[in-house]
């Protein structure tokens, strides 16, 4: 039981934060120096937005240019503050100057929030201390921070790639168990299709997670590791035998209406399912996987494929649930990949500053807009008299993300968290509690927070606006004046985050379909290049294939996105979610050839190199598509391949065909989604505007 609660991923990452917060204050508190404890406990705040707990081979050096950022930031506003420099110039020149780190890496980005709120807390201290003092708070905090998650990192080893391939397996159970319960629904992919799409966008999305962990830790380098990446490595296996389909419903109506091959394949994919979960729970809490056999269930499979050797879905069943249980069995990689393939580019200083410069440099566009609105914001509090408007500003930077619903939804829990916090707090402060019981209902509410704060941020807002109302009583005995201000302050900066994600340089994802949707048959061009070409190395053709999937899935979150976004065209949306649907088929289909070019040929050089050129032109006719407003061909790229072959049909010429067929519907919805579509962010930004 202590095992399954100390290594759950929820409470680890909740016991993790509490302790980095809450150590500094019991030590102040001991050595009665409690505000000393409550400002070094500000620090951890600015860290994690940072990102400076994300475990990484170069851990220390990124603490070290964290800890500088923030304490230069710290120095320039008390500096050129006294210096009679504007707030507002103050702000706008650091959020343009730290903006450069978002060209070197995603993961240098995070440093400009992080510094920023630095600065901005410093509004708060300015004036009650010496000019070093913040600066050295910072560095000091920094360090703490650092040696604490070194250590906490050091104590449960590996930790957050285990989180990480936890969730994998699950979601590869829940993919595998809902793929064959809706075996006989899937004659309508409109409805049965969009539910296996989530899961297979999360397994993905999760299996991207996992490059970047390996590659942030040289882990496939690493003998300590070792263990892990075998459990990836099988991970990509069953992703790859679970994605494939045969997408010929006909013929599974006919062999379940033939035989009781329904239950057949479902009770083999709830073994699967069950082992899945259960070896899921092993990587996380670091046990040792029991035998596995499901040699009952395959054989009842194998039986159906016998009796009905012209039906392909008993043999395709048999074929991919026979090399699932032998990966599951044998707990070993069908065959070695490269995990360092998805190496993050990273930009040297020099270059990264030039590429900043330009205007079409996405990290100028998200500096400019964080300048922007740090601006406004601070002259707004000095057009209504309001010194030190760090609420106003925290508030803007902890609610604006990456794109425009992300920010909505999380203005809308910020601002309910705190109306609801602010609500309790006013309630409780009329109570006189001793000091020891006020700090150890912030500990408790502090510890409740972090459990939920990933799923539920409403909720965990309560806690943190509470424990914020009785931090400042402690501090300085106002309390009771900081609610109603901090509700203002609250909603102002919510309602500044708002209108700068709408109106500042918006990146909306309606606007980016089309790139995307070009960018997944670039994708799906390549691999079948290598796939019908001479390609016969199993590490290139695994990583394309994984690169078509992510491709993919960059589109499919683009299209779900956009659905959510103001002002959409719903006629354009409802033919790209179509779009979108036959591109799952095709990665599909070239998940299923990637498995059988690896393992014969099955096309003579000629006829390959035929398909191929059939395969390109259909796909430069889908992107010249999405591309132009012009006339179309009314040829069928179908119609030039149907002489290339005579005799039987091999299974991958058959998978080819079908590529084909949804290049062709495909090429179709683009001229008639093309009439309807939204012109990005100007149309979005009108229609938003006459609206309000």
């Amino acid at each position: 039981m202590w095992r399954r609660l100390i290594y759950h991923p929820e409470v680890n990452y909740a016991l993790r934060q509490t302790l980095v917060l809450c150590l500094p204050v019991t030590v102040g508190w001991l050595l009665g120096s409690l505000q000393n404890g409550l400002l070094f406990s500000l620090v951890p705040a600015c860290c994690n937005i940072a990102g400076l707990d994300t475990p990484h081979k170069r851990f220390f050096k990124r603490l070290l240019i964290g800890g500088g950022l923030f304490a230069l930031s710290s120095f320039l506003v008390q500096y050129l503050g006294e210096h009679a420099v504007p707030l507002p110039a103050i702000l706008f020149f650091m959020a343009l100057l730290l903006g450069v780190t978002g060209e070197i890496s995603p993961l240098h980005g995070r440093l400009l929030p992080g510094a920023l709120i630095a600065g901005i807390f410093t509004l708060s201290l300015a004036g009650r201390m010496p000019i070093w003092e913040p600066p050295s708070l910072y560095i000091l905090g920094t360090v703490w921070y650092g040696i604490f998650n070194w250590f906490w990192f050091w104590l449960w080893k590996e930790q957050p790639m285990r989180e990480t391939l936890s969730l994998l397996y699950r979601e590869l159970a829940d993919y595998c168990e809902a793929k064959y319960t809706l075996l006989t629904k899937l004659t309508d992919p409109e409805k049965a299709l969009p539910p296996l799409l989530a899961r297979q966008q999360k397994a993905v999305d999760l299996i991207t997670t996992c490059y970047q962990q390996m590659h942030m830790l040289s882990a496939s380098n690493d003998n300590h590791h070792k263990r892990l990446t075998r459990a990836f490595q099988v991970a990509l296996d069953l992703q790859e035998h679970i994605a494939v389909s045969l997408h010929q419903p006909e013929e599974v109506q006919k062999l379940v209406e033939q035989s009781h091959a329904e239950a057949v394949i479902r009770w083999n994919a709830l073994t699967i399912a069950a082992r899945l979960r259960e070896l899921a729970d092993n990587i996380l809490y670091h046990q040792l996987p029991e035998r596995f056999s499901m040699e009952k269930q395959l054989r009842a499979l194998e039986k159906i494929a016998r009796q009905h050797p012209a039906n392909p879905v008993g043999n395709f069943c048999a074929y991919h649930f026979n090399r699932i249980a032998r990966v599951l069995r044998t707990q070993r990689p069908l065959y070695q990949r490269d995990l360092m393939a998805d190496r993050q580019k990273r930009l040297p200083l020099l270059p990264a500053i030039k590429s900043y410069l330009s205007l079409k440099s996405a990290a100028l566009r998200t500096a400019a807009r964080f300048a922007v609105m740090l601006a406004f914001a601070s002259s707004l509090a000095l057009f209504f008299n309001l010194p030190k408007p760090y609420w106003i500003l925290m508030t803007v930077m902890f609610v604006s993300q990456n794109g425009y619903s992300a920010t909505r939804v999380r203005i809308q829990h910020r601002a309910l968290g705190t109306l609801a916090g602010l609500v309790i707090a006013a309630l409780t402060l009329r109570f006189q509690v001793p000091e020891s019981a006020v700090l150890l209902v912030m500990l408790t509410l502090t510890l409740a927070g972090y459990l939920v704060i990933r799923k539920f941020y409403g909720l965990a807002m309560i806690g943190f606006t509470v424990t914020a109302v009785y931090s400042l009583q402690l501090l300085a005995l106002n309390g009771a004046d900081f609610l109603l201000p901090r509700l203002l302050d609250t909603l102002m900066g919510c309602l500044i985050a708002f209108g700068g994600m709408v109106w500042l340089w918006p990146q909306w994802q309606s606007g980016l379909l089309r790139q995307n949707a070009h960018d997944a048959l670039e994708t799906y061009q390549e691999a079948l290049r290598q796939l019908l070409g001479n390609e016969q190395d199993p590490q290139k053709l695994a990583w394309q294939r994984m690169r078509v999937n992510q491709a993919h899935n960059a589109l499919f979150n683009s299209l779900n996105q956009a659905m959510q976004e103001p002002g959409f065209n719903a006629s354009y949306l409802a033919d790209m979610k179509l779009w979108v649907t036959h591109s799952q088929f095709i990665v599909e289909h070239i998940n299923a050839m990637t498995i059988l070019a690896r393992e014969h040929t099955m096309l003579t050089p000629q006829l390959a190199e035929r398909y191929l050129q059939t395969c390109e032109v259909a796909l430069q006719r889908c992107q010249q598509r999405l591309e132009y407003d012009g006339p179309s061909s009314d040829s069928n790229v179908l119609d030039a391949q149907i002489e290339f072959h005579q005799g039987a049909v091999t299974v991958l010429e058959r998978h080819v065909k079908r590529i084909l067929s949804h290049l062709g519907v495909m090429h179709t919805i683009s001229s008639l989604a093309w009439s309807n579509r939204p012109h990005h962010g100007r149309w979005l930004s009108r229609h938003l505007r006459k609206s309000a």
